[in-house]
């Protein structure tokens, strides 16, 4: 008998079908003889229509109660699937965050888990209950509900997979594992069958939707097992774990990011302290810089630029008018049309010569590179938003990562699908 927890992010929950065809899902782990508890999402939509609705009232509205506003779409579907859990004729309880014991620090809107009570999931189980517990939230040492971040619920399944010491922690999605790429981009991208946690975080921090960063993070520390599968079918998916049985690819993966956006602050004087003024001032206004790239002095004078998330561009907008003064610079300029390209393998710390391929293969396809950053199983760069799709195919062809088959869920050509990522921004 296994110990499961099985976690479904929204569309999975997205209307009353989905949440019954959840529910016997669930059944069926427990008719196969092993314990279960689920954690859910919200359904569909219901977050950014909480967003839309606390803007429409408040252009800032306070973090706490953005909070408690949000938490109240994951309490929706726990509720509703215990419900159809019961209908079947099976026990199940749901539980909030504060009730499944997730404590977090006190940091609003991304707050991170300290600790995890599991006391009241035990003792459900023990009584035969499917326990249904709301991702997303906990509860911090005030009182106070807090949200985890966006697509925070896996990082919930992983804490409570650690809490109760499951075998796995399955997250069902509308995808059936983690490909070499996004196969709506790359047609030819293969599914893998494993991936290190090692490799997993870096595909996930550098753009790879199907698994929240620190919910690998979370899963690495503690060494829980991750399943990424499908809501919709029983195929296998991929196991996210510490040892692989593959053979090591120099490159496992290739993941891009059309969220973030460049800075370039002209006319800076090339003095001492300068970098430290600027970059103190971003992250004190909270501002997460990615790539940093600094031009050769000429004159006295250089340019400085760095890449942010897209959602800190108010931010960093309103530090760069103030700091600007402060350091003599001429100006600064904004450019949003960009995409960062990454190859991610724990294989590139051994294979000299990635950055050369990656380099001359954008190159012969006249994509220009806007700024580079590595690390030792990543190289990301830089290009131009609409030549993304153009640069995954690329580099995913020129590193052996293409598959025999094609993935036939889109038909839409290069530029289509360039068009419709800088639409989705």
């Amino acid at each position: 008998m296994s110990l499961i927890v099985a976690k479904f992010g929204g569309t999975s929950v997205a209307s009353p079908e989905r949440i019954k065809n959840v529910a016997k899902r669930l059944v069926r782990i427990r008719q196969n003889g092993n314990q279960v508890v689920a954690v859910v999402s919200a359904m569909g939509k219901t977050t950014d229509e909480l967003v839309g609705l606390a803007a429409a009232l408040n252009d800032n509205p306070p973090s706490r109660e953005m909070d408690r506003l949000l938490s109240t779409g994951e309490q929706v579907s726990m509720t509703l699937l215990a419900m159809a859990i019961e209908a079947l004729g099976y026990k199940s309880m749901s539980f909030t965050g504060r009730q499944a014991g997730i404590m977090t620090d006190g940091t609003h809107n991304k707050a991170r888990i300290t600790k995890v009570d599991n006391e009241r999931i035990e003792a459900a189980l023990a009584a035969g209950v499917i326990p249904v517990i709301a991702g997303f939230q906990g509860i911090d040492a005030n009182g106070d509900i807090t949200t985890l971040g966006r697509g925070g619920s896996d990082t919930t399944a992983v804490a409570v997979a650690w809490g109760i010491n499951a075998d796995v922690c399955e997250i069902y999605s509308d995808v059936d594992g983690v490909y070499t790429t996004d196969p709506r981009v790359a047609p030819r991208a293969r599914k893998l069958d494993e991936i290190s946690y090692d490799d997993m975080l870096e595909l996930a921090s550098a753009g790879s939707g199907v698994l929240q960063s620190r919910a690998v993070e979370f899963a690495r520390k503690w060494n829980v097992v991750i399943h990424s599968r499908s809501a919709f079918s029983e195929a296998e998916g991929t196991y996210i774990k510490e040892e692989t049985d593959m053979e090591e690819a120099v490159i496992t993966g290739i993941a891009h990011d059309t969220s973030e956006v460049k800075v370039t602050i002209r006319g800076v004087p090339d003095n001492t302290g300068v970098a430290a003024k600027v970059f103190s001032a971003l992250a004190t206004n909270a501002v997460s810089v990615d790539m940093i790239i600094q031009n050769i002095s000429e004159d006295g004078i250089t340019d400085i630029s760095f890449t942010c998330p897209g959602a800190d561009l108010p931010r960093a907008t309103d530090t760069m008018e103030r700091i600007l003064p402060e350091i003599d610079a001429r100006e600064f300029v904004v450019d949003e049309d960009i995409a960062k390209v990454s190859l991610v393998g724990t294989g590139m710390k051994s294979s000299p010569g990635v950055a050369a391929r990656a380099f001359q293969t954008l190159g012969e396809n006249q994509i220009n590179i806007l700024a580079i950053s590595t690390s030792p199983i990543r190289l990301s760069v830089v290009v131009d938003a609409a030549q993304t799709t153009q640069a995954v195919r690329c580099l995913h062809t020129a590193f052996g990562l293409d598959s025999d088959s094609v993935f036939e869920e889109t038909q839409l050509s290069a530029e289509e699908i360039a068009a419709k990522m800088k639409k989705g921004r």
